[in-house]
């Protein structure tokens, strides 16, 4: 039996295409282990699945701007990495398969002084800092857009991003029954994780009364964000977050509207969902979100609106060009090769992967 050691964390979306890769290789006869931090959200999602052996390091966060625990925090992932490389040098990996966040640099200098062969992957055009510094180290880079394994060089591969099986068992008829609508409006759909995601719901919010003439509206505001004075509403079905369920979310939306982190477009073009995207602000971020978004744009698989110039009136113009246009960015999305990246990344720790 071949063994993978996959890690990534910090975040969600550096943990859910490990976690969407999993069964699959654990179907396929992977001994799977993951290294994560003591306390970081990538153990609580991990290490309660079957079959996965999860091990701990220290690491430091990677910051691109200034503060105090920049000076403590090298020495963090400097003792991280001595961890990882006595991890490593007993298990013996055939692969690792490192999906960003700051533990997985210490894995992958780990790996790298065992000769263990590493794979990173990028989700967004331009790498996150974790990555930047993980890919000289690496074999290949795996990515989400093509545009990233361009920039890549001989490394780059763009595979796609692993997603979730059950992402595509949704049922339209629960969608409408968990949300109590009939069917008889279309279902415009917010999604894209409670990141910076107050200033579209307020927006949305505000935009109600015009819109729930056309649709019926399914509200994913994120944790903390629900608004007492719209329980009830006619048309309007708000939760902090879905998850068992988001399948069947989908399943019933006609429209999207969104953010543009990168795994929420993974699937949306999986789930060939017509999408109205409002990126994260390049004043609050690396500016990722809006080139993410622009590539789709320009692909004609998705309409952008910028948060600049969100205001009630233009989401209803927006979101009316975007019924307008259902139909084409459908048959766009229809016509991409599977959007869904988990066979592809298989498919590439299958190449690597030396014998053991």
């Amino acid at each position: 039996m071949k063994r993978i050691v996959l890690t990534g964390g910090g975040t969600a979306g550096h943990v859910t295409p490990n976690l969407a890769l999993i069964p699959r290789l654990q179907r396929d006869g992977w001994d799977v282990h993951y290294i994560g931090t003591h306390a970081g959200i990538e153990r609580s999602l991990v290490q309660p699945l079957p079959g996965v052996t999860y091990h701990a390091i220290q690491s430091g966060k990677l910051r691109r701007y200034f503060d105090l625990k920049n000076f403590t925090d090298p020495f963090r992932v400097l003792a991280g990495a001595f961890q990882a490389q006595s991890l490593l040098g007993r298990l013996r990996p055939a692969v690792v398969f490192a999906k960003g966040g700051f533990v997985s640099v210490p894995v992958v200098y780990g790996a790298a002084l065992h000769r263990i062969p590493v794979l990173v992957h990028e989700s967004d055009i331009t790498p996150g800092l974790a990555n930047k510094l993980s890919a000289p180290f690496a074999s290949a880079v795996l990515t989400t857009f093509p545009e990233a394994a361009k920039a890549m060089g001989r490394k780059g591969v763009c595979t796609g991003t692993p997603l979730r099986p059950e992402l595509f068992a949704g049922d339209r008829a629960r969608g409408l029954a968990l949300c109590g609508f009939d069917g008889s409006k279309p279902v415009l759909m917010m999604i894209g994780g409670s990141l910076g995601a107050q200033s579209v719901n307020k927006v949305l919010r505000e935009a109600l009364p015009r819109l729930l003439k056309r649709f019926d509206v399914l509200h994913v505001c994120g944790r903390g964000n629900l608004d007492p004075s719209l329980e009830g509403k006619t048309g309007y079905r708000q939760f902090e977050y879905l998850q068992e369920e988001l399948p069947d979310a989908f399943a019933c939306a006609d429209l999207l509207l969104s953010r543009a982190g990168s795994n929420t477009l993974s699937e949306i073009l999986a789930l060939q969902k017509p999408a109205l995207l409002v990126p994260y602000p390049a004043s609050a971020s690396r500016g990722d979100q809006i080139l993410n978004a622009r590539s789709l744009q320009s692909r004609g698989l998705a309409h952008v609106l910028m948060q600049e110039d969100l205001n009630p009136q233009s989401l209803e113009r927006a979101l009316d060009a975007l019924w307008q246009a259902r139909g084409a960015l459908a048959d766009a999305m229809r016509a991409l090769p599977d959007a869904d990246g988990t066979s592809q990344v298989v498919a590439q720790i299958e190449r690597f992967a030396k014998d053991t």
